[in-house]
Parts: C-alpha cells; sequence; structure tokens
C-alpha cells in the first residue's frame, strides 16, 4: 500500500509540473526603426536627410559614404538624429570604415545615445560632460600601457563626468575590448550594439572575416539610458588624421513575443479577448490534466483491488 501511495504522489506532482512548464520559451522579434535607419543614397531631393542631421567637416557622397573626417588635420564631424530613440529596448547595427595614406593616425569616431546631440566638443568631436551611452573607437593610443589599440570602450555619461583623453578613458571606461585590425580591415567592418533595458547590454564587431561576429562586451547591469536620448555619430582629427565613414545604419526595435498564441506589438499588449481566450485554454488544458490523473488513479485502484482480492482466494 505505501508503494502505491508513493506512485499516486509522484503522479500528482509530475500532472502539476506538467501543467506548470511552459512548452516554449520566449522569442525575441524586432521592427524596424525607419526614423533611426540611414542607408545610401542619405539624401533626399532637396539634399537633406529626413532623419539625421550633419555638420562640421561631414562630407557626404551619396553613392558610397557619410564621411564624418577626412584624412587632414584638425577636423571634426558630426551625425545626429533629428527625433530622440523612444524604444526601450533597441538593437543598433552600422557598418564603418576607418581607413588613410598615414602610417601615424588618429583619432578615432564615437557612436552615441544621449540626452544633448549635435554639440562639438574635445570627445572624439562631440561635447564632454554629456549624459547618456558614447561608444568610442579610439585609434591612437595617448597613455594607456598594456592595451593593443585600436581599442574599443563604453562610458556612461551622467551630465558631470569628465572624459580623461590624455590616458584614453582609462578611469571611465564601462567596458571595452581591444580590436586590433579594424583599421584598414579586408572585410566590411560593422558593430552591432544591443540594449535590453535592466537585462544586457552586449557589443559584438565584425571586422576578422565577413559573416563573423566577436564578443566586445556583455553584462547583465546595462546603465540607465536617458527616455530622450538621441543617436549620432561623431569624429575627429588632431595632428595626425584618418577617413572616418558611417556607411550605413540599420536601428530595430526589439520585443519579446511568444511564437504560438496570436501576434504581438511592442509597446502594447494583446486584447482583452485574446487573452481570456488564451487564459480559459489553459485552464481546460489544466483541468484535463487533471481529470487525466484522477482516470490514471481510479483504474490503478480498481487494479489494485482486484489484484488483492484475487490474493486472498488463492491463500484461502
Amino acid at each position: 500500500m505505501f508503494n502505491l501511495k508513493s506512485t499516486l504522489s509522484a503522479l500528482w506532482l509530475a500532472t502539476l509540473a506538467w501543467g506548470a512548464a511552459p512548452s516554449e520559451d520566449d522569442t525575441v522579434k524586432s521592427i524596424a526603426l525607419r526614423t533611426h535607419s540611414l542607408a545610401q543614397p542619405y539624401l533626399d531631393s532637396d539634399m537633406q536627410s529626413r532623419w539625421y542631421d550633419f555638420g562640421g567637416d561631414t562630407i557626404i557622397r551619396t553613392d558610397k559614404y557619410i564621411r564624418l573626417t577626412s584624412d587632414y588635420p584638425s577636423q571634426t564631424g558630426w551625425l545626429f538624429s533629428r527625433v530622440p530613440l523612444t524604444a526601450t529596448n533597441w538593437e543598433i547595427e552600422v557598418e564603418f570604415k576607418i581607413h588613410g595614406k598615414n602610417t601615424l593616425y588618429g583619432d578615432g569616431f564615437a557612436m552615441w545615445i544621449t540626452k544633448e546631440r549635435g554639440k562639438v566638443g574635445p570627445v572624439f568631436g562631440s561635447a564632454d560632460r554629456f549624459e547618456g551611452l558614447g561608444i568610442f573607437f579610439d585609434t591612437y593610443k595617448n597613455n594607456r600601457p598594456g592595451v593593443v589599440f585600436p581599442y574599443v570602450m563604453a562610458m556612461v555619461g551622467d551630465g558631470q563626468k569628465s572624459y580623461d583623453k590624455d590616458t584614453d578613458g582609462k578611469n571611465n571606461e564601462f567596458a571595452g575590448c581591444s580590436a586590433r585590425g579594424i583599421r584598414h580591415a579586408t572585410v566590411p567592418t560593422k558593430f552591432r550594439l544591443t540594449y535590453f533595458q535592466d537585462k544586457y547590454l552586449k557589443l559584438e564587431l565584425q571586422y576578422k572575416s565577413e559573416g563573423e561576429w566577436t564578443l566586445c562586451f556583455e553584462t547583465n547591469q546595462p546603465p540607465a539610458i536617458p527616455q530622450v536620448a538621441y543617436l549620432g555619430f561623431s569624429a575627429e582629427t588632431g595632428e595626425l588624421s584618418d577617413n572616418h565613414d558611417i556607411i550605413s545604419i540599420e536601428a530595430k526595435n526589439l520585443y519579446h513575443a511568444k511564437p504560438t498564441g496570436g501576434k504581438s506589438t511592442p509597446g502594447s499588449g494583446k486584447s482583452k479577448k485574446a487573452a481570456s481566450s488564451k487564459e480559459g485554454g489553459s485552464w481546460t488544458w489544466f483541468f484535463m490534466k487533471v481529470i487525466f490523473f484522477f482516470l490514471v488513479v481510479g483504474g490503478g485502484y480498481v487494479g489494485y483491488t482486484a489484484w488483492r482480492a484475487n490474493n486472498k482466494r488463492h491463500r484461502f
């Protein structure tokens, strides 16, 4: 009898677990953000971009690139979105190119997701003491022993913190990696920045071979991004110079959706009718499992009673 009770308990726990376990994991889906994407020819018939402003020494060649700085000394160029990036979760993939004719070169370029936009300054061509996130592609080593350059790093600005240019931002670094070979790469160079609010931030680079993404950094403790933040790019040259080109920008809004059970759109839940139908279906399925459990228990009990009665007849 003890074995029967143990078996029934195990069956009951299995039924509950079966009802509670999800059938499939959530998947990440995306919707293109046209307001923050950019591709050739970059400009409209009025020689303006609908979604981006540019300035400084930036040059746009509609069939090839947006050149933030040319290979000349003392240049500064920028490119910033006209509207803020309002998506809670997003992915930004950028094709770029760093190249020039000199064996000594600098200084690099940056991607920005910041509260302010289009302000020229000393941090890779943009303003210091920014509020938001900066990703720096630093090609010239000032004073950072033991670090291989070019170096890619993230800095989180609070509006008060200043970037320490003399040490290449050593004390400002949130995360980073060396990327030797990213300049004059033989394949299209790209980076992909993925952000899920309060979940993770990940930066991947493509420069070794086409289609091969190298993880630069990943953290499950991402920084807080200002609610109103603009996407931008800037570059600068000093005594040393380089071409810093933006080829394309592909921005996406990311959201979680189950592979079954109807459509889901970012920023809104399913309708009450769909939710009610799903809830009703879940309860129906659970009760079916409970009924099945009791049928199994009843069958087992009847079999056990018959076996015990038959065993008694054999004994007498």
